[in-house]
């Protein structure tokens, strides 16, 4: 062992040190395209252990990697250099009584947002943030990342779900801002510069969630229109009548849904029609007096008066509802299976959807001729997840991968949008901020980074380098 090594058994014990040959199952990313051997990993229990092991690798100028469930897409929870140490936080899973009454709970980093989710249903609360790797996912990850999810455009991101935060400094110092109240406006909002960090200027230790009442009632309907055009016109209809009520309004293809049928198995599609496009649409109410079957009907007679919904299908059990969120949530899964994929993660406002799929099919195909293009995601956020395959019989993109990111990125700027809706920048897309973010904006993260963690030791050439944190430009300056 290193010194630093021992230091670290020492303090943390045989449950809490692993070492290098023990450090597979967190060395790569979840798409295996990032990670090196670590010098170890680290399972504190507790803030006051993850505060020891910032303390001693911090003194000996060791780097740390923050690392949740792993399940980010963009490689930013695991080690991008020899002799770093991951630091996980699966020990640390406590999660506090319920407050009813101020709608809120204590929980650690570590919590599983699925166990989360278990663990409220008996106090008839929930914690309203939903997506497809939530078996695995980790509350740290998600505030790192700022989550978004399907539920995103009712509920917000994670940084608005989040009412308090306990985060460990770089140096080892504690931040204790676990205070449970919405309005907190003494000085800056420290608790929301920590929310899509990546880990890169704290380790998040505890949280403060905000909970909601369980849902009474709920009609969920699995939708299939002509074109996108027409899945944003009828959406735009029914966030108008439903209001707040509407709670899930998720897109899809049917290139999509042809991959999830084809690789997972158990599932079917319930309707006689196949089309273009499909919406998953979800109303739910926290009171049993509000008429959602009449809301969504009267929402779904109008599409079809005006040519917009071709067919449709309300579920009418549980299990009804499971199945046809799982041929949205599946998707990602279907296109993995499929072969060689490139994952886009792209937000436009939500009324310029459709131009964006239909432009960035014509660039794509420009660049790549046959390309296949499965885009779905959250149609009221303006969330698009634009993930290609390659050409039928082509096992992979015949080197054109980073000059379709570049355009898909490009375009989505130019349209007010974001190249990194709610996956983040981690490794992956550093380089690509610097490409499509103005130098100003570049250098206050730097700047940032640099005020926080100045020698660049926790997660370093995660959202920005360590050269740009090093050299502290001033503004105008940063290239």
């Amino acid at each position: 062992m290193t010194d630093i090594a021992e230091i670290l058994f020492e303090r943390l014990g045989d449950k809490g040190w692993l070492p290098p040959a023990d450090a597979g199952p967190y060395q790569r990313d979840w798409l295996d395209r990032y990670g090196v051997e670590p010098l170890g990993v680290a399972r504190p229990a507790n803030a006051a252990e993850v505060a020891a092991v910032m303390k001693a690798c911090h003194a000996a100028g060791v780097t740390v990697i923050p690392q949740g469930g792993n399940t980010g897409l963009a490689g930013g929870a695991v080690a991008g250099e020899a002799g770093a140490v991951i630091l996980s936080l699966a020990r640390m899973n406590a999660i506090g009584a319920p407050d009813r009454d101020s709608g809120s709970v204590v929980v650690e980093a570590g919590v599983v947002l699925s166990a989360l989710h278990e663990s409220l249903e008996p106090h008839g609360l929930i914690f309203p943030m939903h997506l497809g790797a939530e078996g695995s996912a980790r509350i740290g990850g998600l505030i790192g990342t700022n989550a978004g999810g399907s539920h995103a455009f009712r509920y917000g991101m994670m940084q608005d779900l989040v009412l308090g935060l306990e985060v460990v400094l770089p140096d080892g110092e504690i931040w204790d801002g676990l205070r449970a109240v919405q309005k907190d406006n003494a000085g800056y909002q420290l608790r929301k510069l920590f929310c899509g960090s990546e880990g890169t200027l704290g380790i998040v230790a505890r949280a403060v969630l905000k909970l909601y009442p369980a849902q009474k009632q709920r009609v969920t309907a699995l939708l299939v229109l002509p074109d996108h055009t027409s899945a944003v016109a009828f959406s735009t209809h029914l966030r108008a009548e439903a209001g707040e009520f509407l709670s899930g309004l998720e897109f899809f293809s049917d290139f999509g849904l042809e991959l999830t049928l084809r690789h997972i198995p158990g599932l079917t599609f319930p309707l006689e029609t196949r089309g273009p496009v499909y919406l998953l649409v979800e109303l739910t109410s926290g009171s049993s007096r509000v008429p959602l079957d009449d809301i969504l009907g009267a929402a779904l007679e109008w599409g079809i008066e005006e040519g917009l919904v071709l067919d449709g299908a309300l579920a009418m059990s549980d299990s009804q509802r499971s199945h046809f969120w799982l041929l949205r949530e599946e998707q990602p899964e279907g296109q993995r299976l499929e072969g060689a994929q490139l994952k886009h993660d792209i937000s436009v406002p939500p009324g310029r959807i459709a131009q964006f799929i239909e432009v960035g099919a014509a660039t794509c195909e420009e660049i790549l001729p046959g390309v296949r293009i499965n885009p779905f995601g959250h149609m009221a956020d303006g969330n698009i997840h634009y993930n290609l395959s390659p050409p039928a019989g082509q096992a992979d993109f015949g080197g054109k991968a980073e000059e379709l990111r570049d355009a898909l990125a490009a375009m989505a700027t130019a349209m007010g949008g974001s190249f990194a809706a709610e996956h983040g920048l981690g490794r992956a897309k550093v380089a690509l901020a610097d490409a499509q973010r103005s130098s100003v904006e570049r250098q206050l993260m730097a700047r940032l980074k640099t005020a926080l963690d100045p020698e660049a030791l926790l997660n370093p050439d995660v959202i920005v380098t360590r050269a740009s944190v090093k050299n502290n430009f001033r503004v105008g300056d940063f290239s």
